[in-house]
């Protein structure tokens, strides 16, 4: 597994206990990066992602919504929502990261950690995001 593959699975890490305690994703961060616990320090690129994340959080969201056909934001199982914060994010806001890697990421993501339908899911999702990039 890569060092960026391993950021990326921290930051849906945060994301996720964030969404799950109802606090700031980025106050969680600065506790996890304080105190690690009983993890390893999270990687440099898992705080960028947490930090972008947060800081594009309503672009994200919008996006998600208005292309999640058939699914709100609150019905998608927590765990798929962070995957795919982390993975727009990826596409619109992150140009050092192709396209296709943020999407196979994701999927990848999805298959160790969700649904059985949650990379199909997450696959169509990205893959519109990248085609419409230019027009969200």
């Amino acid at each position: 597994m890569s060092a960026r593959t391993k950021a990326r699975k921290r930051a849906v890490d945060v994301l996720f206990e964030a969404a799950q305690r109802r606090v700031d994703a980025v106050t969680l961060l600065s506790e996890r990066v304080r105190e690690p616990g009983t993890q390893s320090p999270l990687p440099q690129y898992a705080v960028e992602v947490v930090e972008g994340v947060h800081a594009n959080l309503a672009r994200i969201d919008e996006t998600i919504a208005s292309l999640a056909q058939g699914w709100t934001l609150e019905r998608m199982p927590a765990v798929d929502l962070a995957i795919l914060r982390v993975g727009v994010w990826e596409i619109l806001c992150n140009e050092q990261v192709d396209d296709a890697v943020a999407i196979d990421e994701a999927v990848e993501l999805a298959a160790s950690l969700s649904t059985d339908d949650s990379p199909a899911f997450v696959n169509g999702l990205l893959g519109r995001v990248s085609r419409l990039k230019d027009t969200l």
